[in-house]
């Protein structure tokens, strides 16, 4: 069966993960994560990709970017997939891929869900029980927006940027959302979401990002595919 093309409508943000070839290692030590950071940013700014929250892992990257065109984001990934695995592979003595096949990816409805996809990228270092708070890693998202630190890395989006009316008020306001747990529903639909190549939102969301990428956003309830194929074998 044919892949679907990835799901892109202009404008919508998309939470991207990207592992290691069965789940190994990518990042072996504090330099590789700086130019990954760092060539990540080049290849966002020379190919139209603005990246808004990031998480580097041990095997694995989590991102949250808005691409300007179907081909940002592909060419982004490429660009920097290529650097980043000849860096890996000349300092380790490795060859072959370093990355598990595709990134995947989904978009997600702003509206409401874009903050809670920035804390579900910055809590993973908690969650994976490397750290107690997102404040003691240092390789995500999450001292830019929640302490204003220098990141080149790091775009803010207008949905970050209606928290307060100024810095500080944003950053406390954005702090304040890490008081409260993400809710076990929203952590399984975007797993489900993102690995399945799917949409994250509403019907109406869902609706719209259809017409406009001429795909399905979402799969369809168990049973019915089969249904379908029967109801029109004959």
């Amino acid at each position: 069966m044919p892949r679907l093309k990835r799901l892109f409508v202009e404008g919508q943000p998309l939470h991207v993960i990207q592992r290691g070839v069965d789940r190994q290692a990518v990042f072996f030590a504090d330099e590789d994560r700086k130019l990954y950071c760092q060539w990540l940013a080049e290849a966002a700014s020379a190919c139209g990709t603005i990246v808004h929250a990031w998480v580097l892992m041990t095997n694995h990257v989590h991102l949250l970017v808005t691409p300007c065109t179907p081909d940002s984001l592909p060419g982004t990934m490429q660009m920097l997939g290529r650097r980043y695995v000849r860096y890996i592979n000349f300092m380790s003595g490795r060859t072959g891929p370093l990355w598990e096949g595709r990134y995947r990816s989904a978009p997600v409805d702003s509206e409401d869900y874009f903050l809670a996809c920035c804390r579900y990228i910055e809590l993973n270092p908690v969650r994976a029980r490397m750290v107690a708070h997102p404040d003691d890693y240092r390789w995500s998202s999450y001292r830019a927006h929640a302490h204003g630190a220098a990141d080149p890395l790091t775009c803010t989006h207008e949905h970050y940027e209606a928290l307060g009316a100024d810095a500080a008020a944003r950053q406390a306001g954005y702090r304040e959302l890490f008081r409260h747990e993400l809710d076990e529903d929203f952590l399984s639909a975007l797993r489900r979401a993102t690995h399945g190549g799917w949409a994250l939102g509403g019907e109406r969301f869902l609706k719209q990002i259809e017409i406009v990428a001429q795909r399905r956003a979402a799969p369809l309830p168990r049973g019915r595919k089969a249904r379908e194929e029967e109801m029109g074998s004959g």
